[in-house]
């Protein structure tokens, strides 16, 4: 999964009149602040780009791998009107008008720079300059979008988030023991609340994720040229590991289980770690039954299960 061509193209534009070397530089002046669990600030051009080609492309495919997963849920649901929180450069709209081409998109974003980059490859976007954290209601949208904020607005933001969504919320962060706590706390704020799950949990039963143990998924990135120099990378993919949770304000019709792990695949036998409405499980499928076992052939981290 790649950003869209056009923006590629652009993010590599802007980095040949930087330097390379000096947003080289900025990237790892990022990964420091990311590894040492700090937000990073962008004051200079050299950082935006080394964010745009570092970070940009994992958010985007996190979110657009989410919503393929909530999306077909939604039972023909009328999505027009998308809401982007700490929208950033853009990602999760990009992301969203894959699935939604036609919707409109608004984007509150604090940092200019960012915005502006936004503004570059979502010219009809309307743009809102404020901090979200600060923001007393959101304005009502069909889908509203977090991705990689709420952790730094605060979880109380969350009733606001869903007070906005007429149609359905979804909230992405780090797939990190820290990020699924926050959200299995929303998760359980907000279904007291009266929302209705959509993804991707099968049931609104309290998550059975306890302990050392926490939920999360994987997006496959496909490292441009630039991306894998920026990183010194030898693999030309990089898998985002985040964790999600989406609501919808009407019940919908959720699958029997979730793939919650790699599935293991021994000759003659496939194993599936499922989330299910009773709890976690372990599936074993033997080659003899081969209809269940060339579905689970063609299964994957994340999938529905049915």
């Amino acid at each position: 999964m790649q950003l869209p061509r056009q923006v590629q193209y652009d993010i590599d534009e802007r980095v040949d009149s930087l330097g390379f070397a000096a947003v080289k530089r900025a990237a790892a002046l990022l990964s420091d602040a990311y590894r040492e669990g700090r937000t990073p600030q962008l004051p200079s051009a050299e950082l935006v780009a080394a964010y745009l080609v570092t970070r940009m492309p994992a958010t985007y495919a996190a979110v657009r791998t989410a919503l393929s997963e909530a999306v077909p849920l939604l039972a023909g649901q009328t999505i027009s009107t998308i809401l982007d929180i700490g929208a950033g450069s853009g990602a999760a709209s990009l992301a969203a008008r894959e699935h939604f081409p036609d919707a409109a998109l608004t984007l509150i974003e604090r940092d200019s720079a960012l915005a502006e980059s936004a503004r570059a490859w979502l010219p009809g976007g309307k743009f809102i300059a404020q901090n979200a954290a600060s923001m007393g209601a959101f304005p009502a949208h069909d889908l509203v979008i977090a991705s990689y904020s709420l952790g730094e607005m605060g979880a109380d933001v969350a009733p606001r988030l869903w007070q906005a969504a007429r149609v359905a919320l979804l909230i992405l962060e780090p797939g990190t023991p820290k990020g699924f706590a926050l959200l299995r706390d929303v998760r359980t704020t907000l279904l007291d609340g009266g929302a209705h799950m959509l993804a991707p949990c099968p049931a609104a039963t309290p998550c059975p994720m306890t302990g050392s143990d926490w939920c999360h998924f994987a997006a496959r990135v496909e490292r441009s040229s630039l991306h894998r120099r920026m990183k010194d990378a030898a693999l030309n993919y990089e898998d985002e590991k985040f964790s999600y949770i989406a609501f919808a304000r009407d019940s919908v019709t959720l699958p029997l289980a979730r793939i919650v792990r790699h599935p293991q695949h021994h000759p003659g036998l496939i194993t599936l770690e499922l989330c299910t409405p009773t709890g976690l499980t372990s599936r074993r499928i033997l080659r003899r039954d081969r209809d269940t076992f060339r579905s689970a052939r063609q299964a994957d981290w994340g999938d529905a299960w049915e």
